[in-house]
């Protein structure tokens, strides 16, 4: 039965009415806030279901009362009536946040427009008495103050209440707002199966799932510290056996230590036996050296007087022998002058015989040369004979010379000619030089234009490049973009024409033919995928076009120029220009321009105005016929403030192509007069050749006459000088005669020189083989004198080296003696110990072998590097701490397998009702959709049992027979369909009555008439069974001849200007005067 809503009528505002009245006015009026304190006995409200709504000054209410019934309550009303108003009541007034309901974020913008609070108060149905909350929201600081049961209270308080009796505005299973319709379907799994645990799971489901989730997280974080614990364990046992090792090293390094010690300290005790061994040795063999000494020095004495005697002989027989040496060397002195007479008298005779020798060879050469000196003569006559006079030869000579000097003088004029073409050749390429230089400059500004471009237009740049290996494909002229074609007369005036010309015309290329752009631009955007721009030039002449104003009429405005004559540009780029931007109806001023704009637009009617720093367009309204003009201020120039002047360029081109024609023109001459001169050079070689050969025939006369007058003289001179051999060899050979004769005697007196040298040389040979005998009886009795003594030296050094080796030794004994005492920590006189005994005779008896032991042992030593004493202690420690770990661990694993049988427990008790209640849901959700022939189920959902975090409900629903099942979601269902899925999904939460009420805001708004009269079926058929909790079903409109029930409450919401006042509204009245109508 509906009850009457009441409002404060105003004009232009919602009222709201009641419907089918099934309850009588004394169960309405005991819902007033006295109810707090009434007895509850019978009633069909389940605990926790709303009794009342009360509104004073929120939202659209100024003062409206709603009484709900305990089953469907079906609130219908226009759109902007207040029916979400309501439902923003229940969750404000039931503690909810502002974020629940999607709305405004503060409870202040909840209060009715022009009031400074609002109150809110919900009655709940509770045994033994209702619980009525009362919120009460202030604009002024966005706060508000709470009452339970007309008792102040807190928050908190409100919070537990109404937790208490399952109440959850925030859970979209229980509580679903108009703008969290939506949100619904965009809920995760596991964001639902939470939602519907709260809705209608037993109070410890959602608690059990809570704590197995935290259960698992602290499963994982013992598992985790069970697994670091094995792992540092192993670790150490790992660490330990490596440390066993170093323990197993560290014995065996102290062992080759004592064995060490043990060596060192027996080491000196065998050093000191071999030197004392040594010791006796040397005092044995000095004692013997000591008697041979003695027996030698007794042999030596007898064998002086032997010697002396010996000496005496050999001096006697020295002196003989110098005398008869003396007579030996006079005889051969004798001898030798003799020997030289002889061979000064054979060198006469060869010297007599080498001049006879000389003569005659002599002789015989004047003959030789007499004859050839007559046979040169004689063919000189004859040659002098055949030679032509110089009378002949002259005239040729004469002509030769002319026709030098006239070739000399040829030569000298070319020669001067082509100075001057060189000249003037350097001339030349001193003006190109120039010329090029300049050229070069152009082409550096045009290249910083270039790169201008590059940097910021790269596609263009590209195609610009492209351009200029491929124009031959064009019918016509293409020029370069615009930005490179404009050439300023002046840099300071290209900001009027980059402010002016758009940046797409400044990097466009201009054609001249439209198929030629077209096929540019086909290769550059299609082929290239550049983006580029290109424009076609018009046919006619606009370049030439007048401006409508003179510039001289517009100077007294501070106008200089046209922006046309501000730059150069080729034809067809100008052509343009001035059709596109009418750049020669755009005049440029100056800062006066700017001071006396106003009157410039005034009289001048110009479209486009450019002052020094602004830019004025001018416009002429189509209605009003008012001028309106706008400025705008100009940016720097950025492309075209590099100038290049064309004329000059042009000019200089026309230069250089005028100095290369010269030039030509001048290799030419000087090529032509080269060759004249080479021709000339090679007839004045000629011409020299001949004259020389002239003069050579000319002069042979001369020298032939005097070479025979020489030659004459000569022969004379040689016939005179003959000699006579016979006479010189008749006083040859007397003068040979005479010599031989002074040798023979010589020779007598030599041969009795010779007999008398021959008998001093014996006698000198019997003194000397006397002497031998006597030198060497001397000799061995010196050598063996000799012998004695070295001898005798060597047995006195031998002895004084033993005495000196004995002493040194005996020092040594002593030292080593006192060094083996100290290395076994002996005192003096004191025996060495037994230990010591014995471990020396298991030890080398010789010094090399125990070295030798002793470097095996320290090397083995060495081996064992990093080795200390306290690895020991670290391994003992070790061992204890992987004891005390080994005990922690297994303390760990025995609290992890409590924590699973726990957790195991946990889980049954949750899992097994959950899934129970999912097959309720399950069963509830699919016979709706079948009975909507349809299909639908509902599943728990997760992928891995253990992780309590990832379970969710499934939902998935299937509106088309030629379908499969899909998950819900906003992607693959319609938002009619999600609206169906939404409703019925919480039709079949309905069922299983666990929270108090459900509240649904206009979820059919979506929903094809077909489904909303199958939804709105299932709705009341769930809604209005006797084990069912409350439900609000808010929506705008219904469709006709829907089903109704007799327990369903229909609650009418209306406004405007003739609602009456609630205190005015009564329904017995209202029904009174409906029964008179009829």
């Amino acid at each position: 039965m509906a009850t009457p809503a009441k409002r404060k009528p105003r004009s232009g505002e919602a009222g709201e009415s009641g419907g089918n009245n099934r309850r009588n006015r004394q169960n309405t009026e005991a819902a007033g806030p006295e109810a707090g304190c009434r007895l509850n006995t019978e009633s069909p409200f389940v605990e926790g279901a709303i009794v009342r709504i009360s509104m004073e000054n929120f939202l659209t209410y100024d003062n409206c009362v709603v009484y709900p019934g305990p089953h469907l309550n079906m609130i219908v009303g226009a759109n902007g009536t207040g029916k979400s108003s309501i439902v923003c009541a229940i969750c404000l007034g039931l503690a909810g946040k502002p974020s629940f309901i999607g709305r405004a974020d503060k409870v202040g913008h909840y209060v009715k427009r022009d009031c400074n609070k609002a109150v809110v108060e919900i009655e709940v149905f509770k045994n033994p008495t209702n619980l009525i909350i009362t919120r009460e929201m202030s604009v002024a600081n966005n706060q508000s103050s709470w009452l339970i049961n007309g008792q102040h209270s807190t928050l908190k308080m409100v919070e537990d209440q109404v937790a208490a009796l399952n109440i959850q505005v925030g859970n979209l299973c229980q509580f679903l707002p108009q703008d969290k319709v939506g949100e619904f379907a965009k809920l995760s799994k596991i964001e639902l199966l939470e939602a519907t645990e709260k809705s209608v799971g037993p109070p410890e489901m959602y608690k059990f799932h809570c704590d197995l989730k935290n259960f698992r997280q602290r499963e994982r974080e013992l598992e985790n510290s069970c697994k670091e614990k094995h792992n540092n364990l192993e670790k150490m046992k790992q660490t330990n056996e490596r440390y066993k090792q170093d323990v197993e090293r560290y014995h065996e390094h102290k062992r080759h230590l004592d064995s060490i010690a043990m060596l060192e300290r027996k080491r000196p005790w065998v050093v000191y036996e071999d030197v004392r061994k040594q010791y006796e040795e040397v005092k044995q063999n000095r004692d013997r050296r000591k008697e041979e000494l003695k027996a030698l020095r007794e042999a030596q004495s007898p064998m002086t007087h032997q010697i002396q005697e010996a000496e005496k002989q050999c001096a006697s027989l020295d002196n003989k022998m110098k005398e008869k040496m003396a007579a030996i060397k006079e005889t051969s002195q004798k001898c030798k002058q003799c020997q030289d007479a002889l061979e000064t008298k054979d060198k006469e005779i060869e010297k007599v015989k080498l001049a006879l020798r000389m003569k005659k060879d002599e002789e015989m050469d004047r003959q030789k040369r007499v004859h050839n000196t007559r046979k040169m003569i004689e063919d000189w006559k004859n040659e002098l004979r055949n030679t032509d006079s110089s009378e002949n030869i002259q005239p040729q000579i004469d002509s030769v010379n002319a026709e030098l000097r006239h070739l000399e003088e040829e030569r000298a004029n070319i020669d001067g000619e082509l100075n001057g073409l060189r000249r003037e050749k350097e001339n030349l390429l001193k003006d190109e030089k120039g010329i090029t230089d300049r050229i070069v400059q152009f082409d550096n500004m045009m290249n910083m234009k270039e790169e201008k471009l590059k940097r910021r237009f790269r596609d263009t740049h590209v195609a610009l490049m492209w351009l200029r290996e491929n124009r031959n494909r064009f019918q016509r002229d293409v020029y370069d973009p615009m930005m490179l074609a404009i050439n300023m007369k002046d840099h300071k005036h290209a900001k009027y024409v980059e402010n002016y010309i758009s940046s797409n015309d400044l990097r466009a290329f201009v054609f001249e033919n439209k198929e030629d752009m077209d096929i540019f631009l086909r290769e550059m955007r299609d082929g290239q995928r550049l983006r580029v721009n290109a424009v076609c030039a018009p046919d006619e002449s606009w370049a030439e076009i007048r401006p409508s104003k003179p510039i001289e009429e517009l100077y007294r405005y501070g106008f200089f120029s046209y922006l046309r004559e501000l730059f150069d540009a080729p034809h067809p780029v100008m052509n343009y220009l001035c059709s596109q931007y009418r750049i020669h109806e755009v005049p440029v001023g100056t800062e006066k321009t700017r001071n006396m704009i106003e009157r410039v637009i005034r009289e001048t009617k110009l479209k486009q105005i450019f002052t020094a720093e602004e830019r004025y367009i001018v416009k002429v309204s189509a209605y009003t016929n008012q001028t309106i003009s706008s400025n705008v201020s100009l940016w720097p120039a950025q492309f075209l403030t590099v100038t290049v002047d064309a004329d000059e360029r042009r000019q200089l081109e026309n230069q250089q192509k005028e100095i290369i024609r010269q030039l030509q023109s001048l290799d030419s001459q000087m090529a032509s007069l080269s060759e004249k001169q080479k021709r000339l050079e090679y007839r004045d070689n000629e011409l020299r050749q001949q004259k020389k050969l002239l003069l050579e025939r000319k002069n042979k006369r001369k020298q032939l006459e005097s070479k025979i007058s020489m030659k004459s003289d000569s022969l004379r001179r040689m016939e005179q000088d003959a000699i006579n051999l016979e006479e010189a060899t008749e006083e040859a050979n007397t003068e040979i005669k005479r010599i031989n004769i002074e040798k023979v005697k010589l020779v007598t007196e030599f041969m009795q020189l010779i007999k008398c040298c021959v008998t001093l040389n014996k006698h000198k040979t019997d003194l000397v083989l006397q002497n031998v005998k006597a030198a060497f009886h001397k000799s061995r009795l010196e050598a063996e004198y000799k012998a004695g003594t070295v001898q005798l030296r060597a047995a006195e050094q031998q002895f004084q080296e033993l005495e000196e080796r004995k002493r040194i030794l005996l020092e040594d004994c002593k030292g080593l003696m006192r060094k083996a005492m100290q290395a076994c920590n002996l005192r003096p006189n004191q025996n060495l110990p037994e230990h010591f005994s014995t471990a020396f005779l298991a030890l080398p008896n010789t010094l090399d072998e125990i070295d030798a032991m002793l470097n095996e042992e320290r090397s083995r030593a060495s081996c064992f590097t990093g080795v200390s004493a306290s690895v020991v202690d670290e391994c003992n420690k070790r061992t204890e701490e992987i004891a005390h770990m080994t005990v922690e661990l297994e303390e760990k694993k025995k609290e992890l397998d409590d924590y699973r049988q726990n957790i195991s427990q946990v889980k049954e008790r949750w899992l097994s009702p959950l899934k129970q209640l999912v097959d309720q849901i399950n069963e509830k959700f699919s016979g709706f959709f079948r009975s909507m022939q349809c299909a639908g189920e509902v599943d728990l959902h997760t992928e891995n049992e253990e992780e309590y975090d990832k379970y969710g409900i499934r939902i998935r629903v299937k509106f088309r027979s030629s379908t499969q099942l899909h998950e819900l979601n906003p992607h693959h269902q319609s938002g009619g369909e999600r609206s169906v899925s939404t409703m019925l999904y919480l039709m079949a939460l309905q069922e299983l009555n666990r929270c108090p009420f459900r509240v649904v805001d206009e979820i059919n708004q979506g929903m094809d008439p077909v489904n909303e009269r199958r939804v709105f079926d299932v709705v009341v058929k769930t809604a209005c069974k006797e084990s069912t909790s409350q439900y609000f079903f808010i929506t705008p409109k219904l469709l006709q001849n829907l089903t109704y029930a007799e327990k369903m409450t229909v609650l009418l919401v209306y406004n405007g200007s003739s609602m009456l006042e609630s205190s005015k509204w009564d329904l017995k009245a209202f029904s009174r005067r409906r029964r008179r109508f009829h």
